[in-house]
């Protein structure tokens, strides 16, 4: 690694003028930030260590009934916390079934969202990658790509947003809360992240200096709290990231669908959030006609960026397996393989 400046914080504001001056990177967990400078693709002049900084490890469930998560708080605690599964639990599961044990331990919930694209181009300095460095080039278009974007891709990048996390929260309507050298301000998380477009290389609505203060969960979130999952199909099931995954959420009034979430991971350079598809189930019948037509619709749009037809009809067939498993109802226990599609269902459900 490249020598650097090591800054270490006391409050909010000190980090916002540290993060704010050229050339500095923010450090929470480390768990993508420290493997990309050993691997020569990061080099940043300035490191600026948030994990001492106040208030930013709670959960907190609000009087207004919103869920407020610190961006310091670490992706273990958070699943293991007794309340927000039971509020959350696909966002449990989703957290569950990312990395090992060790990286949950260390990962946080703010660096969870600003982890970088796990494409091998991007990770490898000798390859072109115009998200690494603009307007040299893409080679994973023409090379390796059966785990590249199949949804909202252009001919500058292909890559695919890394984190499981993210994808329930974006189902949920889960907000961002910033703070710059502007002041305080809130995004949506399926705003949040950018599609790659012509410039690949701006990968978030993150202004510079500013730090992710907290994720906020709105009051309506905990209403799906009966029919909830988040299924993850991967190239190995102790722990490797999603080729497609998707968190299916509804809510079920007198044998209808009143509400449905459905959110993509694996599929795109951010959560992809199925709208066409969540409108296609309100009122429905839960069910197989209904939810093969809501797959239909969650991938109307795709199409393959390299060899990687296959992950369309796995998403197809995803959805409709986690909405199956969503209206059967959320298990009183996480299966012991979390997000996988091949674990058994624990007997009982928290359905009623």
């Amino acid at each position: 690694m490249n020598r650097f400046d090591y800054v270490r914080p006391a409050t909010v504001s000190e980090a916002i003028a540290a993060a704010a001056l050229p050339g500095s990177a923010c450090l929470a967990g480390g768990t993508n930030l420290l493997d990309l400078m050993k691997g020569g693709v990061l080099a940043p002049e300035r490191i600026v260590d948030l994990t001492r900084l106040p208030g930013l490890s709670a959960v907190e469930h609000l009087p207004d009934g919103t869920t407020r998560i610190g961006a310091l708080v670490r992706n273990a605690d958070l699943a293991h916390d007794r309340t927000f599964a039971a509020r959350f639990p696909a966002v449990a599961e989703a957290l569950l079934s990312g990395a090992s044990g060790q990286l949950r331990n260390a990962a946080t919930a703010g660096g969870n969202i600003l982890q970088r694209t796990r494409c091998a181009c991007f990770a490898d300095p000798a390859s072109a990658c115009n998200k690494r460095e603009p307007g040299t080039g893409c080679s994973a278009i023409g090379g390796e790509n059966r785990s590249h974007a199949v949804l909202g891709w252009s001919d500058r990048c292909i890559a695919t947003h890394p984190s499981d996390f993210c994808v329930p929260l974006a189902a949920l309507g889960a907000v961002v809360e910033l703070e710059g050298p502007d002041g305080r301000r809130e995004v949506p998380l399926a705003d949040f992240h950018r599609l790659p477009g012509e410039t690949p290389e701006i990968e978030t609505e993150r202004r510079p200096g500013e730090i992710v203060l907290a994720l906020r969960l709105p009051a309506d979130a905990a209403g799906f709290r009966d029919h909830a999952r988040y299924l993850k199909l991967r190239e190995r099931t102790s722990y490797a990231f999603a080729v497609v995954s998707v968190a299916a959420m509804l809510r079920i009034e007198g044998g209808r669908i009143a509400d449905g979430r459905i959110a993509l991971g694996g599929v795109a350079l951010k959560p992809w959030r199925a709208r066409e598809a969540e409108a296609l189930l309100a009122g429905a019948e839960p069910g197989g006609d209904a939810f093969d037509r809501a797959a239909e619709a969650a991938l109307a749009e795709a199409r393959p960026s390299g060899d990687n037809a296959h992950k369309i009809e796995l998403a197809r067939r995803l959805v409709v397996r986690a909405l199956k498993l969503a209206a059967a109802g959320t298990p009183e226990r996480v299966p012991a393989l979390p997000g996988s599609p091949f674990a058994p269902v624990p007997e009982g459900s928290l359905h009623v």
